[in-house]
């Protein structure tokens, strides 16, 4: 299940508030205004759009906006919970047989899962489940570093078309030195052609490259343990020695929440009887 992670357009609006605030405190909000230029804009923008053309197949620059929109979800599945799914499954298998788990698959939504008791299902090999599992993370992996690549390199060439429009800029006015009029318009867009590339970097694109980069490492990791629950139903592994060796991955601070999770809830089924 996938929910929308807040942190992301929190953090990208609490940024630009930042420097709103800082740029009224000192000019107020006609000093604002002169914060937007439009030249700049097309240097910084334009720039950054034709080097994403040249860097990119169409087909990779069509997957920009889904890939964006990663960086504002996140999955839901818990560790504890994904533990605890096995464990029924588990019990079911050694209760009921391997092919009883097909009717434990309608409540389960996450393919990855649903595909590995498939394969346990249908009788495949331990060491066969874990190579086509492990082939299945390979390719998403390498999926997720294409479509990841795509946001890192837009964070690499908006500071450089910033400082583009930097040189743009001090070439005017040192064209028109003799002008005095045209010293202003032409320092600002020397100046706010950095400030905007390098905002977008520092403030988007790197921060959501990054963040995608930590998705897929905590999806990877989560898949890993899933690789271990299916192999361990598929095998007849008792419930109880599957849930050990599954509970090994969960953090220590995890381990002490479940722990007293589990002791609230004897101590009022004792209260209750």
């Amino acid at each position: 299940m996938r929910k929308r992670d807040l942190l992301t357009p929190i953090g990208i609006t609490l940024g630009f508030i930042m420097i709103m605030i800082a740029i009224i405190n000192n000019g107020g909000t006609e000093g604002a205004a002169s914060f937007i230029d439009l030249s700049s804009i097309f240097i910084v923008i334009g720039g950054l759009v034709a080097s994403m053309l040249i860097n990119f197949k169409m087909e990779q620059i069509k997957l920009a906006n889904k890939i964006l929109r990663e960086a504002f979800h996140k999955n839901d599945l818990r560790l504890p919970e994904l533990i605890g799914l096995f464990i029924r499954l588990s019990e079911r298998a050694r209760r009921e047989g391997l092919l009883a788990l097909e009717n434990e698959l309608e409540d389960v939504d996450d393919p990855f899962i649903r595909k590995g008791i498939l394969l346990a299902v249908d009788g495949i090999e331990p060491e066969v489940i874990n190579d086509i599992m492990n082939a299945e993370i390979t390719a998403m992996e390498d999926r997720h570093y294409k479509g990841r690549s795509l946001i890192e390199k837009a964070g690499e060439y908006a500071p450089a078309w910033g400082m583009i429009g930097t040189l743009v800029g001090l070439v005017l006015m040192l064209n028109n030195l003799q002008d005095p009029a045209t010293l202003g318009p032409s320092m600002a867009v020397a100046l706010l052609t950095t400030l905007y590339g390098t905002v977008l970097a520092n403030l988007v694109f790197t921060p959501m490259a990054n963040k995608l980069e930590i998705k897929t490492e905590e999806e990877i990791f989560m898949r890993q343990i899933i690789i271990e629950g299916v192999i361990g139903v598929q095998s007849g592994q008792n419930p109880r020695i599957l849930e050990e060796k599954l509970s090994a991955f969960l953090s220590n601070d995890t381990k002490v929440k479940e722990e007293a999770d589990n002791a609230d809830f004897v101590g009022e089924s004792i209260n209750e009887a």
